[in-house]
C-alpha cells in the first residue's frame, strides 16, 4: 500500500507546500520526504574586522563594516611587492586584503602543546583549535564530556604558505614539522586533544572547501555515524605567493574591493579567517533543550565537469546543485528569501552565478535579497563558505537581511528584469511572510567543485519552567582555569561582559552556564553575591588578585563529576535559622511540611514552629539545645534544602559520589 509520504513525495514542492498548509488547518500530521533537519547549535568563528565571535560578527555586519586594509607588515611589505602591471615577473596587483588580528597568539598550554611544537604548528592548526573549542563554549557544550562520544570534525583546509614561509634548510626540519603542516593533522588534532571518536576530515575543494564539510557534517548526522559534528573551515595568508599567481590570472581587484554583481566589478580581494560550527540532528538539539540558531533543510555537492576551462564556472552546475539541496530539503524554491551568493565580483564568475540563480530562484510572488559577505571582509577561500554560512544563519535568527557593500548599477552582463532579485545596499528587516524564514549559501571551487545549503530559523525558544522572576538570594559565580592567571583573566573578561553586551542576563542564569555548560580545570575561583554590582566588584577583585567579601581566590581542586553534598553536625544552627527560606522558597516549604508529622512524633515538637522562629520568642520547651532535639532538627533542615535545590536548579547528589557528614 502507497504511504501518504510517498504520495506527497511524487507531488512538486509547490504541491506539497499546499498539502502541508492544509493538513496543518485540519490538525494532521504533515508527511515529509525531505531529509532530517540539521540544527546549528553553536558558532565559533575569527574573521577580519576584530571579529572574535559570532556576536562581534553580527554587530560588524549590522554595522555595514568594511574590513580591507593595506596588507600587515607582519605579513609581507605591501609597497615591495606591488606593482600594477599583473605582468611584472614576482609582484603582485593589489595592497590590501581582509586579515585577522594576532595571528600569531596561541595559548599552547592551555592545549597541553609543548611551546616546541607550537612553533612547528602551522597557525591554522592553531587557530582552528581555539575557534573549535570556542564554538562548542558557545553551544553550552563542555569540552571534556566528549570523549568517547561519536563527534565528528570534518573541516576545509588547503593552503600550506606556512610551511612554504618557514622552509629554511633541512637542518630545520624536525620531528614536528609534518604533522605541524599536514591538514589531515589539522583536523586529527581536534580530534585527539579532546578525544572525539567520530570522523575527522580534512576538505580540499578550494574555495567550496568549508561549505562541502558542512554537507558532509549533515550527511554523517543523518547516517547515524556522528551524533554531534563540528563543521568549518580556516585559511591564512602567510606568504605573497599566492596573491602573487592570482594577480597573474587578473583575478584579484586593483582596488581591493569586492564589487559583487556591479558595473565596476573587477575582482575580488583576498581575505583570512576561520568559522566553526556545531552540528546535531534537530530532533535531538530539540530533545537536549539546545538554542538552535537556524537549521539545515537541505545540502548538495556537485561538480563542474568538462566546461569552457578547468577554472571556469559552469552555470549548468551550478544550476543543478541548487536544485539538487531543494529537492534534497522539499524546500519550494519561491519560499527562500535570502542567498548568501558566491559573489566574488569578477567579470565572467558574477554573471555565469546570476543565471543560475534566475533559473531556480527567479520566479515568485516576494523579493529575493542577493548578498556576499565578501564585499565586508574579502573572498576567505578555504573558509569562504563557512564565513557565508555563518552570515546566513545570523541574518535568520535576527530576522535581518545585512548591507551589501560596494554595489551602484547592475553589471550590464546581468538583467535582472523579470526576477525577483534586489541587492540590499542598506541593511533590511527580513521580509514579512506566511511562512518560515528561509535563506540559501552557495560556494564554488576554482576546481569545479560546487556546494549549495538550504537553511530555515529555528524553531522557537521554549520559556524555561518554573518562576523565571523567582532567583535566590545569593548566587555563586565558579570560575576555573588550568592556572591560577587564567583564571584571574577569565574573572577580568566576565566582569567586563555584564557590565556591556551581557548586562541583560541574569546573574542566576550566568552562574548556571558556568557550573553546567563549561569545562571544569584544576585551578577553581569562586565569587558569591547577592546583586549584579557585587558580582561584577568581585569578578574585578579576583581579576585584580585582591581579597574581598564573598571571593575565594584560586585554588587547586580535584576535577571530578557529579555533586557531593556535605552536611554539618550540631553547634552550626540557631533558632529562625529557616524562616526567610520558608518565606521565599515553595520547594523548601513543602519539604518542610512533608517532614512536619513523622518529625513531631519522633521529638515531641514542630519543626515548621523551630524553623520559622524568632530569636526573641521564647523557645518551645522540647526545642532545646540538647543534643536529641538538636541534631534531628539539623538533619531536617538540611534535608529540606537539599530539596530546594533539586527543585530549583535540578541539583541531586549523584549516585557514586559520597554524601559527607559531620556530628560533634
Amino acid at each position: 500500500m502507497t504511504s501518504l509520504a510517498e504520495l506527497a513525495a511524487q507531488l512538486s514542492p509547490n504541491a506539497r507546500e499546499l498539502l502541508a498548509k492544509e493538513l496543518v488547518r485540519q490538525g494532521t500530521k504533515v508527511p515529509s520526504s525531505g531529509a532530517e533537519p540539521i540544527a546549528v547549535v553553536g558558532i565559533g568563528c575569527r574573521l577580519p574586522g576584530g571579529v572574535d565571535g559570532p556576536d562581534r560578527y553580527w554587530k560588524f555586519l549590522q554595522d555595514a563594516g568594511d574590513a580591507i586594509t593595506v596588507v600587515p607588515g607582519d605579513r609581507w611589505d605591501a609597497d615591495a611587492f606591488y606593482d600594477a602591471d599583473p605582468m611584472t615577473p614576482g609582484r603582485m596587483t593589489t595592497k590590501w586584503g581582509g586579515f585577522i588580528d594576532d595571528v600569531a597568539g596561541f595559548d599552547a598550554e592551555f592545549f597541553g602543546i609543548t611551546p616546541r611544537e607550537a612553533r612547528a604548528m602551522d597557525p591554522q592548526q592553531r587557530i582552528l583549535l581555539e575557534v573549535a573549542w570556542e564554538a562548542l563554549e558557545n553551544a553550552g557544550i563542555p569540552a571534556d564530556s566528549l570523549a568517547g562520544t561519536r563527534t565528528g570534525v570534518i573541516m576545509g583546509a588547503y593552503s600550506n604558505e606556512y610551511q612554504s614561509a618557514s622552509a629554511g634548510s633541512p637542518d630545520t626540519v624536525d620531528a614536528y614539522t609534518a604533522t605541524g603542516n599536514a591538514h589531515s593533522i589539522t583536523v586529527g588534532r581536534v580530534s585527539y586533544l579532546l578525544g572525539l571518536r567520530g570522523p575527522a576530515i580534512a576538505v580540499d575543494t578550494a574555495c567550496s572547501s568549508s561549505l562541502v564539510a558542512v554537507h558532509l557534517a549533515c550527511q554523517s548526522l543523518r547516517l547515524g555515524e556522528s551524533d554531534l559534528v563540528l563543521a568549518g573551515g580556516v585559511q591564512l595568508s602567510l606568504s605573497p605567493y599566492t596573491t602573487i599567481a592570482l594577480s597573474k590570472w587578473s583575478a584579484l581587484s586593483p582596488v581591493g574591493q569586492c564589487k559583487t554583481f556591479d558595473a565596476d566589478a573587477d575582482g575580488f580581494v583576498r581575505g583570512e579567517g576561520c568559522g566553526v560550527v556545531v552540528l546535531k540532528r534537530l530532533s535531538d538539539a530539540v530533545r537536549d533543550g539546545d538554542r538552535v540558531v537556524a537549521v539545515v533543510r537541505g545540502s548538495a555537492v556537485n561538480q563542474d565537469g568538462r566546461s569552457n576551462g578547468l577554472t571556469a564556472p559552469n552555470a549548468l552546475a551550478q544550476r543543478d546543485v541548487i536544485g539538487d539541496a531543494l529537492r534534497v530539503g522539499d524546500v519550494p524554491a519561491e519560499t527562500i528569501d535570502y542567498v548568501e551568493t558566491h559573489g566574488t565580483g569578477t567579470v565572467l564568475g558574477d554573471p555565469i552565478e546570476f543565471e543560475a540563480l534566475t533559473a531556480t530562484y527567479g520566479r515568485g510572488a516576494s523579493p529575493c535579497a542577493l548578498g556576499a559577505v565578501k564585499t565586508n571582509i574579502g573572498h576567505l577561500e578555504a573558509a569562504a563558505g563557512i564565513a557565508g554560512f555563518i552570515k546566513a544563519a545570523l541574518a535568520l535568527n535576527h530576522r535581518h537581511i545585512p548591507a551589501n557593500l560596494h554595489f551602484n548599477q547592475w553589471n550590464p552582463a546581468i538583467d535582472p528584469t523579470g526576477t525577483r532579485f534586489f541587492v540590499p545596499t542598506a541593511g533590511t528587516p527580513w521580509p514579512a511572510g506566511t511562512g518560515p524564514r528561509r535563506a540559501a549559501v552557495s560556494s564554488f571551487g576554482i576546481g569545479g567543485t560546487n556546494a549549495h545549503v538550504v537553511l530555515e530559523q529555528g524553531p522557537e525558544p521554549v520559556p524555561a519552567a518554573g518562576q523565571p522572576d523567582a532567583y535566590p538570594a545569593v548566587t555563586t559565580l565558579v570560575l576555573t582555569g588550568r592556572t591560577a592567571d587564567r583564571v584571574s583573566a577569565l574573572a577580568a573578561d566576565l566582569a567586563g561582559w555584564m557590565d556591556g553586551e551581557g548586562a541583560s542576563v541574569p546573574l542566576a542564569d550566568i552562574a548556571h552556564t558556568l557550573d553546567h555548560h563549561r569545562a571544569h580545570h584544576e585551578k577553581r575561583a569562586s565569587v558569591a553575591a547577592v546583586d549584579r554590582g557585587q558580582a561584577i566588584a568581585g569578578l574585578k577583585a579576583l581579576a585584580g588578585g585582591q581579597p574581598a567579601v564573598g571571593v575565594v581566590a584560586p585554588q587547586d581542586v580535584p576535577v571530578v563529576s557529579g555533586t557531593v553534598f556535605v552536611y554539618s553536625g550540631q553547634g552550626s544552627q540557631w533558632l529562625g535559622m529557616g524562616r526567610q527560606l520558608l518565606a521565599d522558597e515553595p520547594a523548601f516549604a513543602a519539604a518542610v511540611a512533608e517532614l512536619e508529622p513523622d518529625f513531631v512524633a519522633a521529638t515531641g515538637f514542630s519543626l515548621q514552629q523551630v524553623l520559622a522562629g524568632s530569636p526573641s520568642e521564647p523557645t518551645p520547651p522540647a526545642a532545646g539545645q540538647a543534643a536529641p532535639a538538636a541534631s534531628p532538627r539539623a538533619a531536617a533542615r538540611q534535608a529540606a534544602a537539599a530539596s530546594r535545590m533539586a527543585a530549583r536548579a535540578s541539583v541531586r547528589a549523584a549516585r557514586e559520589n559520597p554524601l559527607v557528614g559531620i556530628d560533634r
